[in-house]
C-alpha cells in the first residue's frame, strides 16, 4: 500500500462487468477450498475459493452466521485453517502467523489506545516496526492528511467524536503500508448519517491509495455502495460472487434475490422451465436471457420480479403486449416522497408483492383490486 494517489484518469470502479481495471497496486488474495470447522454440525466456512484482485473493494456480505467474519479472520490469521490455502501474491500463507502476513485491520471497536494522543495512536505500527522518528512524522503527518485530521495530533480519543476515532482507527491501520486492508464491519457502531458519511470517506481513501481492500458488513446497502465486487455468504459457502449491479440485476438463487432489494417471488416448483412458465393458473411468457446460470434452476426454480419493473392496471384489457399479468389486491400504501410503493397480495395464494408508482399516478387505497403486469425480460428466474 502506497500513500501516493492513482494514475490520472485511473479508474476507481471496475472497467467492466467482469470485475476491477486493476491499477498494479495492492495484492491479490486467492482462496482456494477454504475450511474452517469448529466442531460444529456444519463448518463455519465451507470449502470457499474466492481471489480478490490487486486494489480491488470486495466486500464479504452475508447474514449473522453465514461465515463471512470467519473467512475475514482466516485471511488476517486469527482463525487456522482446517483445510484448503491461503495466498497473498500466489505465496501460501495458510500457517504464517497474522504479524506477518502485513496485512491492515480495522474493526468496529476503535481498539485506540486512551492514554496516548492521535498521533501516538497512529504512530504505534512504526514504533513496533522500529522505524526512525523522522521517517514516522513523515508518514504520520500524510495519512492525518489523508483521514482529513490534520491538527488533531495531540488529541486524545475521548477528546473525538465516534466518527473522528475511526478515522484515527483507520490511520493506524494504512499508516504502515500494510499488503491489503481487511475491515470488520466497522462502521457498525455509528448512526445513519454518520455512517454515510463515512462511507464516502471509505471510499475516498480506497481509490487515493490504491491497494486492495476487503470489507465485511451485512448490510446490503452499504454493501452495494462501497464494493467494486461482492461475494454473498450464506451458511459458511459463497452463494454468489459479482458486482453490485450484477448481484441485483441478474441474481442465480433466490438467496440472493431476497437478500439483496425487495422481490416480487413466484415460486415454480421442481422441472425445468420452457418457453413458458405457470403460476397460479397464469401462463408467463419466458425470455432464455432471463434464466441464471445455475444448476439448481433445473431442480427448483422461482420467477422474481423487482418492485421497479411491476406496473399497476385496473382492468386487464389495459395491460400492455406481450406482458405477463397476475391479479394483485393492495394491502397498503407506502409514500416515499417521489414515488409510491404499493405493498400488494398477489394471485390466489396471495403472495406479498411490491409495486414502485409515482407519486402522482392514481390513486390507489387498500382493498383495491389491480392487475400487476411485468415485461418478460424484466424477470428473472432463478434457483429456489
Amino acid at each position: 500500500m502506497t500513500m501516493t494517489s492513482r494514475r490520472s484518469g485511473e479508474p476507481g470502479r471496475p472497467a467492466s462487468a467482469g470485475g476491477p481495471a486493476g491499477t498494479g497496486q495492492g495484492t491479490r488474495i486467492r482462496l482456494t477450498n477454504v475450511t474452517k470447522d469448529f466442531g460444529h454440525a456444519t463448518p463455519a466456512v465451507d470449502d470457499v475459493s474466492l481471489t480478490v484482485e490487486p486494489g480491488e473493494f470486495m466486500t464479504l456480505l452475508g447474514p449473522s452466521g453465514s461465515g463471512k467474519t470467519t473467512t475475514l479472520n482466516l485471511i488476517a490469521g486469527f482463525e487456522t485453517l482446517t483445510a484448503g490455502e491461503i495466498s497473498l501474491d500466489g505465496a501460501d500463507v495458510g500457517h504464517v502467523p497474522p504479524h506477518r502476513r502485513n496485512l491492515g485491520m480495522l474493526f468496529q471497536n476503535y481498539a485506540l489506545f486512551p492514554h496516548m494522543t492521535v498521533a501516538q495512536n497512529v504512530a504505534y505500527p512504526l514504533r513496533e516496526r522500529r522505524m526512525d522518528r523522522r521517517t514516522i512524522a513523515a508518514r504520520v503527518a500524510d495519512v492525518l492528511a489523508l483521514v482529513q485530521l490534520t491538527g488533531r495530533d495531540g488529541d486524545h480519543p475521548a477528546q473525538l467524536s465516534g466518527g473522528q476515532q475511526q478515522r484515527v482507527a483507520l490511520a493506524r491501520a494504512i499508516v504502515f503500508e500494510p499488503r491489503a486492508l481487511l475491515l470488520d464491519e466497522p462502521l457498525g457502531a455509528l448512526d445513519r448519517n454518520l455512517r454515510s458519511a463515512l462511507q464516502g470517506e471509505i471510499r475516498r481513501i480506497h481509490r487515493e491509495v490504491g491497494s486492495t481492500f476487503v470489507f465485511v458488513t451485512h448490510d446490503q446497502e452499504e454493501a452495494m455502495t462501497l464494493s467494486d465486487r461482492v461475494a454473498l455468504f450464506d451458511n459458511g459457502h459463497i452463494e454468489q460472487v459479482g458486482t453490485p449491479q450484477q448481484l441485483y440485476t441478474e441474481p442465480e438463487t433466490l438467496f440472493t434475490a431476497r437478500f439483496l432489494g425487495d422481490s416480487n417471488v413466484f415460486e415454480l416448483g421442481s422441472g425445468g422451465v420452457g418457453d413458458q412458465a405457470g403460476w397460479d393458473g397464469e401462463r408467463w411468457a419466458v425470455d432464455p436471457d432471463t434464466i441464471a446460470k445455475h444448476p439448481g434452476v433445473t431442480e427448483r426454480a422461482a420467477i422474481v420480479v423487482r418492485p421497479e419493473d411491476v406496473g399497476v392496471v385496473r382492468q386487464r384489457a389495459d395491460l400492455p403486449a406481450g406482458a405477463n399479468a397476475v391479479a394483485a389486491t393492495v394491502r397498503d400504501v407506502e409514500y416515499l416522497g417521489s414515488y409510491r410503493t404499493l405493498l400488494l397480495a398477489l394471485g390466489t395464494p396471495r403472495v406479498p408483492g411490491r409495486a414502485r408508482v409515482s407519486a402522482i399516478q392514481g390513486d390507489y387505497a387498500i382493498g383495491d383490486d389491480l392487475v400487476a403486469w411485468w415485461r418478460p425480460r424484466a424477470q428473472r428466474v432463478v434457483a429456489a
